[in-house]
């Protein structure tokens, strides 16, 4: 039997039970993929302050992302695809998360349909949006998402183009996938990932076909899609959807300082540092490198989440440290889900709670919500924050809420349109 003891073990595991395309479309980036690999290698400097003679009984992860109360602050990013790692993906990967106490957010491009996932779970989940042309659509996504009772709408902003991604043109991406040779060589060789799907009924897109006019086929839902991205979405958009939907927003995308002060004035509960898993542009600054500058921008007049490159608890704490109230992992709990169905995604946040919590205590902590940025090593608070950080440390909850008031007529005024 195999001993799983870390998130990449579940990765070995996922690339050899897994059909290549679907796999690649996980474990890749766009272009060079520098940003893809800069989101996890990033956080490899950032070292740690060690304590002891602490009293570290009863610890503690427990928090709140946007109100909500969670067993650790992580949440399962909405990723694309996840019934194609594994038969029913996202509706186990729900069911784990309900599980274990953390969100999980549906991806607009699910195999398994918002209703779907609703039918199988008893808490709430979220749901990612994208702004697409087809206005009407829009508008009944957001409708069927709360008839499901989803708690949170997570809008994400940055795939007005599609970044290009090597792996899944050279593969031929399709789900289901086409009835290639290679495609079938392919299948033939993971029976188990082959057997769940000719088992499952759900193998398109459950959000999307049947539900577009003309929509009905992968074909047709191809070029509907290629005809969606829409090239002229501003924040007025945005303000629109802050309308159109009555509970948490959560924007993600933000990469830049003055993003996100655009972002608190359309209304935003939360926003999510990301540069959507290094898959969009190459060469922008990794997630956790973006972070404390957009953490001070806000001021902590909204929540700061983040995501990309999280492959263990340490870059939990890490993010949590700079000022991040939530981290989102995606990749992570994909490969517990291609390894294992829903038992590799509860792995998956086994193996994170208990790296956070070892992390954590080794700081000399023994609640999640005290992390701050002392925790870290004296030159890594002065590479960070500058040579002044560590006899003036930057008090990360709560930087320059004032500016950020100034900032909403000034926005008001400037902002995209």
């Amino acid at each position: 039997m195999t001993v799983v003891t870390s998130i990449e073990d579940l990765r070995v595991l996922a690339k050899r039970r897994v059909p290549r395309m679907f796999y690649d479309y996980v474990d890749s980036g766009s272009w060079s993929e520098s940003t893809y690999r800069a989101n996890s290698a990033d956080f490899a400097s950032i070292k740690f302050n060690q304590r002891v003679a602490v009293n570290l009984e009863n610890r503690s992860l427990r928090g709140t992302m946007v109100g909500q109360e969670v067993a650790m602050p992580v949440a399962l990013a909405p990723t694309g695809l996840s019934g194609m790692q594994y038969a029913d993906g996202e509706i186990l990967a729900a069911r784990a998360a309900e599980r274990f106490g953390v969100p999980y957010t549906l991806s607009t491009v699910s195999i398994c349909s918002i209703e779907d996932v609703a039918a199988h779970v008893q808490q709430p989940f979220w749901f990612q949006l994208y702004i697409m042309k087809n206005r009407g659509f829009v508008e009944k996504l957001v409708a069927r998402a709360e008839a499901a009772r989803c708690s949170a709408l997570v809008l994400t902003l940055d795939l007005q183009v599609q970044g290009q991604r090597h792996k899944d043109l050279k593969n031929g991406l399709t789900a289901p996938p086409k009835l290639t040779a290679r495609n079938l060589l392919d299948m033939c060789t993971r029976l188990p990932w082959s057997m769940g799907m000719l088992a499952t009924k759900r193998r398109a897109f459950g959000n999307i076909v049947g539900h577009v006019s003309g929509v009905e086929t992968m074909t047709s839902f191809a070029s509907w899609v290629s005809e969606q991205f829409d090239l002229a979405m501003t924040w007025d958009d945005v303000r629109w959807i802050r309308r159109l939907w009555k509970g948490k927003l959560i924007l993600k995308g933000i990469m830049a300082p003055e993003d996100a002060r655009f972002a608190v004035d359309a209304g935003a509960d939360a926003i999510v540092v990301s540069n959507h898993g290094g898959r969009q542009l190459d060469g922008a600054p990794s997630s956790i490198e973006a972070l404390p500058a957009i953490v001070s921008a806000v001021g902590g007049s909204v929540e700061v989440h983040m995501d990309g490159g999280i492959r263990c608890g340490q870059d939990v704490v890490k993010a949590l440290a700079l000022g991040a109230k939530g981290v989102y992992v995606g990749r992570a709990y994909n490969y517990g889900l291609g390894a294992f169905g829903e038992e590799g995604v509860l792995k998956a946040l086994q193996i994170l709670s208990r790296e956070i919590d070892l992390t954590m205590a080794f700081c000399g902590l023994t609640d999640i919500r005290k992390v701050d940025c002392n925790i870290l090593s004296e030159k890594s608070k002065r590479d960070i924050y500058g040579p002044d950080a560590v006899s003036n440390p930057p008090d990360i909850t709560d930087l320059d809420r004032a500016s950020v008031e100034s900032l909403r007529t000034p926005l008001q005024r400037l902002g995209p349109s």
